[in-house]
């Protein structure tokens, strides 16, 4: 394994060196012939028009060539670089930020950054220089966060490397070398936000060295000795707000920490963080922090108690009041805490405590006793503990913090909600309870609640439904990340209402939270919510409801394009709103999807394609009538069949010497005149007539298919009335095809009165040129020539 590793760095390292010598070869070979950033493009690819050129972990051996006016920053970050040259960054002007940091930087011309008189920010930190000189930074007058630590600097110099940083806010020094700071090495600057110092083998400190910056705001300091923590804190006391002290294991010095300094101090909160401490220790650590009279707020993160509580209460109680009001004890491992004493004798000290922190340290009580000395204790939070229930009563006893506004006792291992609100009932002025992320699982119908309780944090709980154990006096509520499938609770002042993280498919009615201002139903199972449950919150301010599985509906959409101001009012908008359905529009955001008219309103588009259908289809209908389209279709029909017969029927299957086709209007003459005249003729002639020989029950067009194929003739008998009757026109028309397009003399026309050949319709177009060009019978109204008529027609029927 260990050989492979080695194969693998090997393999690493030169492939970074054959990727260097290719750029520089790129460079020798074309800079003469590329203009400046083509140059730089060749050796950094992501140098670009953007301002922003990132070369960071690119194996350089070298800043790269061809830097412009443009660029404003630049980072070089985890290369090889070695050596900065006075002529690499000569052309970068604008820049704002330089990041150098985690090279193998070792030396710097004295005017590399000459030309930088805009830099705000130089990373120099992780490399391996050896000293710092104050040529380098003596044209940085914009440079405000200066980065030094981790390089192999044992000291600062002779001198101050920062007398020329006049607008510096931040600065980072230190490494694991670093040892000396001596008079004036902080010269030239005045304030600082942060200082931060790793000075972990801190050994010489020249007093009164950090007297010279005036103001700081926040001090690092990682330090191991105490002689110099002492030393330190001194110079502090007149400068520095916010002291944090790292990695220090405290042993005995019983030096006064404010020796011959004079009232008043700056310094308002210290923090320990990695700290280790001893019995002793602590005890003589109150007494000497007592004579920091600016001092406020004491804070102890992630440090190590290697003792049992047996503290010189005493003595500490004899040193005099504590001017501090708050203190935070976060992850403080106290190696034997089941052999822990209870503090007894520390009243005196807690009694004008403001705020109290204990997280994340396995307190699983606090004695009743000692609860009853926080009289002035506003803020409890003893989040992350060992808390349970029947150990609630000792830690809030009758009495105890009688003055506590505000507490926190989200994770823990409360089970039981109601026994948890009975034992906050003890608490008369408490306004702020924080119970989240405890398994309370079940919650009762009723429950008792400190009077003027107003915020209530139950997230994280896993209830299942809420009920009237919630105080109707709540102004906040949270119940986030529980398993609740509805809201309904009558709360009259609720403003605020936390329902993340559940399963609501609604919004909750407004009517019973009238004054509700901000709602949150982040991540729930909303699809979506009308105009009408939007405005009923008449007072909302704030509606958080990003993150949902919304249906872009036409009616939410239409909703949404149009509500006055609801960007203003949904938190997240609107890149959180994202659409799950339809399909077409999933994963888009809903203020960007527009559905079109046919979508948003399909079942009036169906509607109205059906209406549009029927009316033409009443269009057609109307045609057809006037133009007589059903005709031609059952003629085509007709045709067909008649198509499929032979065009003579044999001599054995006629049947009638004519077949009669006459309008009803005209039956007096056909019926009592011609039919006695022919039928009775010798011989007689055998006529058929539709009123008499059709067959019943069979289709009209097949009775005038086989009444005309049966008959040796077909005769009409034209008269205006035949003309203009429906039902000729149908006998006509299916006899049209059979007759006249076979081209034979079967049709026997005979006029009963005048009739010009237009007034047939024109659709009979081989009929009304038969007219115009073969010989009728006309019907004489003069007696002696009905004879003649009779003989003709006779021997037409008979030919």
């Amino acid at each position: 394994m260990q050989c492979t590793s080695k194969m693998f760095n090997q393999t690493k390292h030169k492939s970074r060196t054959m990727y260097s010598w290719r750029v520089w070869a790129i460079y020798m070979v074309l800079a003469p012939n590329l203009s400046e950033e083509q140059v730089l493009k060749q050796a950094c690819p992501s140098c670009d028009a953007t301002q922003l050129c990132n070369c960071s972990s690119m194996g350089l051996d070298f800043i790269p060539p061809g830097l412009t006016g443009k660029i404003t920053t630049l980072n070089l970050a985890h290369n090889r670089i070695k050596h900065i040259r006075s002529q690499d960054l000569q052309q970068a002007v604008n820049l704002r930020a330089l990041l150098l940091q985690s090279n193998k930087i070792s030396s710097i011309d004295k005017d590399s950054f000459r030309s930088l008189g805009k830099l705000e920010l130089l990373d120099l930190s992780n490399n391996s220089l050896a000293h710092l000189s104050p040529e380098w930074f003596e044209h940085l007058f914009s440079l405000q966060h200066l980065h030094l630590q981790g390089n192999s600097y044992r000291d600062l110099g002779e001198s101050s490397p920062f007398s020329s940083l006049r607008n510096l806010s931040s600065l980072h020094l230190g490494n694991p070398w670093f040892s000396t700071i001596r008079q004036g090495n902080f010269e030239g600057i005045e304030l600082l936000d942060k200082l931060w110092i790793d000075g972990g083998r801190l050994s010489q400190y020249r007093p009164g060295s950090l007297k010279s910056i005036k103001k700081i705001n926040h001090m690092i300091i990682s330090i191991k000795s105490i002689s110099v923590f002492s030393a330190i804190v001194r110079d502090l006391l007149y400068t520095v707000t916010w002291l944090e002290v790292r990695e220090i294991k405290l042993e005995i010095e019983k030096k006064s920490l404010v020796q011959n300094s004079t009232l008043p101090f700056k310094i308002q909160k210290l923090t320990f963080k990695d700290a280790s401490f001893t019995d002793r220790y602590i005890s003589l650590l109150i007494i000497l922090l007592k004579e920091i009279t600016s001092l406020q707020e004491l804070e102890a993160i992630d440090c190590v108690l290697e003792g049992q509580g047996k503290w010189d209460v005493e003595e500490i109680a004899n040193s005099g009041q504590s001017f501090v009001e708050t203190v935070s004890i976060i992850n403080v491992t106290i190696q034997d805490f089941h052999l822990f004493f209870d503090l007894d004798g520390m009243e005196s000290q807690i009694n004008k405590l403001k705020r109290f922190t204990i997280a994340s340290s396995r307190v699983f009580m606090i004695p009743c006793k000692l609860a009853k000395n926080f009289s002035l204790l506003l803020y409890l939070d003893l989040h992350d503990n060992l808390l349970v229930n029947n150990r609630l009563n000792e830690t809030i006893c009758e009495d105890a913090w009688p003055s506590l506004q505000t507490l926190n006792l989200s994770q823990n291992s409360l089970k039981s909600l109601k026994q948890t609100a009975y034992f906050v009932t003890r608490l008369h002025k408490l306004i702020n309870l924080d119970i989240s992320q405890n398994n309370f699982g079940e919650i009762p119908d009723v429950c008792e609640w400190p009077k003027n309780l107003k915020y209530l944090n139950l997230s994280s709980t896993q209830i299942l439904k809420l009920t009237t154990c919630i105080p109707p006096t709540l102004e906040v509520l949270d119940v986030s990340a529980n398993n609740l499938k509805e809201f309904g609770l009558q709360l009259p002042f609720l403003r605020e209402l936390y329902l993340a993280k559940n399963h609501l498919k609604t919004l909750p009615g407004a009517a019973p939270i009238p004054n509700l201002v901000a709602m949150s139903v982040r991540r729930n199972k909303l699809n979506g919510f009308s105009r009408e449950e939007f405005e009923s919150f008449r007072k909302m301010e704030l509606l958080d409801a990003s993150d949902n599985n919304f249906i872009c509906s036409c009616e939410f959409l239409s909703f949404i394009h149009h509500q006055a101001g609801i960007a203003q009012v949904l938190v997240g908008w609107p890149d959180k709103y994202i659409c799950d359905s339809p399909l077409a529009v999933r994963g888009v955001q809903v203020g960007a999807v527009h559905l079109s008219l046919m979508e948003c309103h399909r079942s009036l588009m169906v509607s109205l394609l059906c209406a549009l259908v029927v009316l033409v289809m009443l269009v057609l209908v109307a045609i057809g009538y006037k133009y007589h389209a059903v005709w031609y279709l059952r003629m085509t029909w007709a045709w067909l069949q008649a198509k499929r017969k032979p065009k003579r029927a044999p001599l054995k299957d006629i049947c009638y010497d004519a077949f009669v086709s006459y309008s009803e209007h005209d039956s007096d003459w056909v019926e009592n005149i011609m039919v006695r005249e022919l039928e009775q003729a010798c011989p007689p002639f055998r006529l058929c007539l539709h009123k008499r020989d059709f067959v019943p029950g069979k289709w009209i067009v097949d009775n005038i298919i086989d009444s005309i194929e049966k008959s040796h003739k077909t005769l009409f008998v034209l008269s205006e009335h035949f003309v203009q009757s429906e039902w000729c026109k149908y006998e006509l028309d299916f006899s049209h095809f059979r007759l006249f397009d076979e081209n034979n003399d079967a049709a026997i026309l005979v006029l009963l009165e005048p009739i010009q050949s237009k007034a047939i319709p024109k659709r009979f177009c081989k009929l009304r040129r038969i007219m115009n060009t073969k010989t009728y019978l006309e019907w004489p109204l003069e007696e002696e020539q009905q004879e003649m008529f009779w003989e003709n027609l006779k021997g037409a029927l008979k030919s």
